[in-house]
């Protein structure tokens, strides 16, 4: 990896080199050789040339140039910084150099200062917007975005400090925030680069995806949800109505059965049957009151899945 490469500037004083996302061999275009007229003048010199010539003309992009050369080492001390990322740090130089052109543009001399203590946060900046806008494959809220920046910065230098790797508590101490944000920015940092559910594995036959190995949908689940919800209610009902409740949705007895085998009448097991799902059902829908009783003729499909589902 070069740092002696700068990317190219056209007349609007931009990087005419686009970003190649995802390339480890991105080329970053020499600047060429400087006229020697150029060569000898400082800084503010050149943002003078670059603030007053005019935007179309050689002599402000040769200006313009020679600050990128010069201020290239800038941009790679910010690149540094994110080492540890998945970004190459090709491309993220490229995008720090657009940070650089941006400051040159937008420096102004006559307000004091230096260029290089005015462009490092605008190349800091770019750098993290880029990240922001572009690299994060799930949405995250940009207050948690920044903070997964700065618990990868306080990792890197709390492990020269501490001599060791820091724990969630140093890390939080250090920052100075709680632990249900650190665990926040955890949590975001593995959505910056999720995994495809068609990506095969490694050390599978037959290019196995990670979606083969996940399970299906237990369909199960819905059934111990109802239970769960007639459970908090069972014990609400008279023990006849229980009983009327089990025989007609688990044991799939006709109402003519039911009484039979109760001694009462086919009328007085729909009355019954009635009464049972007029209560559970407003209960079960979270309801306040019941809403009524004439239920047993319509017989809804959500409340016999449901008290079907008791053993």
């Amino acid at each position: 990896m070069s740092e002696t490469a700068v990317p190219p500037v056209n007349r609007t004083g931009i990087s005419s080199v686009p970003v190649a996302r995802g390339s480890a061999q991105t080329p970053l275009a020499s600047a060429g050789p400087m006229p020697p007229g150029l060569a000898g003048l400082d800084d503010r010199e050149l943002l003078e040339i670059a603030r007053t010539a005019p935007r179309d003309s050689a002599r402000r992009d040769e200006a313009c140039e020679l600050l990128v050369k010069r201020h290239r080492n800038l941009v790679w001390s910010c690149v540094r910084r994110y080492r540890g990322s998945p970004e190459p740090a090709e491309d993220l130089a490229q995008v720090g150099h657009v940070g650089l052109l941006k400051a040159i543009n937008n420096f102004d001399p006559a307000f004091g200062g230096s260029l290089a203590a005015y462009a490092q946060p605008c190349i800091s900046g770019e750098i993290k917007r880029h990240f922001r806008d572009k690299r994060w494959q799930v949405h995250v809220k940009r207050s948690v975005q920044e903070l997964v920046l700065d618990v990868r910065a306080a990792a890197r230098q709390l492990t020269c400090d501490l001599g060791r790797l820091p724990s969630e508590s140093d890390l939080a101490q250090h920052l100075g925030i709680s632990s249900e944000d650190l665990r926040d920015a955890r949590q975001a940092e593995m959505a910056f680069q999720p995994s495809s559910l068609d990506a095969p594995l490694a050390g599978h036959p037959d290019a196995t995806s990670l979606a083969d190995l996940l399970g299906d949908e237990d369909p199960a689940m819905e059934h111990m949800l109802n239970i769960q919800a007639i459970a908090a209610h069972w014990r609400e009902l008279p023990p006849r109505e229980q009983q009327i409740l089990v025989m007609r949705f688990y044991g799939e007895m006709t109402q003519a059965q039911i009484g039979c085998k109760l001694g009462i009448s086919q009328m007085h097991v729909s009355r019954l049957l009635a009464h049972a799902l007029g209560y559970l059902r407003p209960r079960l829908l979270g309801l306040e009151r019941p809403t009524g009783t004439g239920l047993a003729a319509a017989r809804p499909a959500t409340a016999r899945a449901t008290v079907g589902a008791l053993p």
